[in-house]
């Protein structure tokens, strides 16, 4: 006699589940760059299901059950900077921040964004006269720990102010301003740099920053080439490139979390 199978409620949302951790991880690595990582791990794990359970290979089975009980361990160490980066993006996911949203206070759109309008100007001004410039601006992820590299200040976001910064001949013209809730709160940062494949070689340690800092954390954050005089966004581990101040504006009034 066969054991009857029960399959209720509860399996159908166990599955469900599983089946949008693996969705939403494969997403996650897709956008950093891990997603061979990924697909190298989940390759083992089902070899290691069908040996030891599907055709019950014991010996075989053995081998492959200590190193999936040591390959844990040895993934966590090679590859700490892309889980801890996975785990800070899966922290701060949209999805899960829908319950805080419910009680949180919402601002007025007009008094969160009004910074807007004078970084698109001075993006403008700046990219014409070909001056570099790198401007990170916070979203959910808190920047203190790259805001703790630069000059510390606290000043409201003004045209005049942000093309005096990145001046060729002012102390603080090197290295990204941080902008945090419509102020900017540091210049002359340093940003982690990006030693992926995805930065054209043409382009330099600017934009390899502001795609470093785009990988790690939500920021968004615009590279002004000193070269070529073209503006660039990066934003969840992306380049946009040369867009417009139409574009530009567009990307940072849609952004309803700033």
């Amino acid at each position: 006699m066969f054991d009857t199978i029960s399959f209720g409620i509860k399996d159908v949302i166990d599955i469900l589940l599983v089946a949008l951790l693996m969705y939403q991880t494969y997403k996650l690595m897709r956008n950093s760059g891990t997603l061979a990582l990924f697909s190298g791990v989940i390759s083992i794990i089902v070899v290691w299901i069908i040996v030891s359970q599907v055709l019950e290979m014991k010996l075989l089975g053995a081998i492959l059950d200590k190193f999936i009980s040591f390959g844990f361990i040895v993934l966590v160490i090679l590859f700490q900077d892309d889980i801890r980066r996975f785990l800070v993006a899966l922290g701060t996911n949209r999805g899960w921040r829908f319950f805080y949203s419910i009680f949180r206070r919402k601002k007025d759109d007009s008094d969160r964004q009004k910074f807007v309008a004078p970084v698109v100007l001075a993006c403008m001004n700046m990219a014409k006269k070909k001056i570099g410039a790198l401007i990170a601006i916070q979203r959910n992820i808190d920047l203190t720990p790259y805001i703790q590299t630069g000059e510390r200040f606290t000043a409201e976001v003004n045209t005049r102010l942000i093309e005096n910064i990145f001046f060729k001949n002012s102390p603080l013209h090197d290295g990204a301003m941080i902008i945090v809730n419509n102020e900017i709160k540091a210049a002359a940062c340093i940003l982690p740099i990006a030693h992926n494949t995805v930065v054209p070689k043409e382009m330099g340690l600017r934009h390899r920053s502001g795609l470093g800092l785009a990988s790690e954390t939500d920021a968004t954050v615009i590279i002004i080439s000193e070269e070529r005089g073209t503006i660039t966004v990066a934003l969840n581990g992306r380049l946009s490139i040369d867009i417009t101040a139409e574009e530009l504006q567009r990307i940072l009034s849609e952004d309803k979390s700033l």
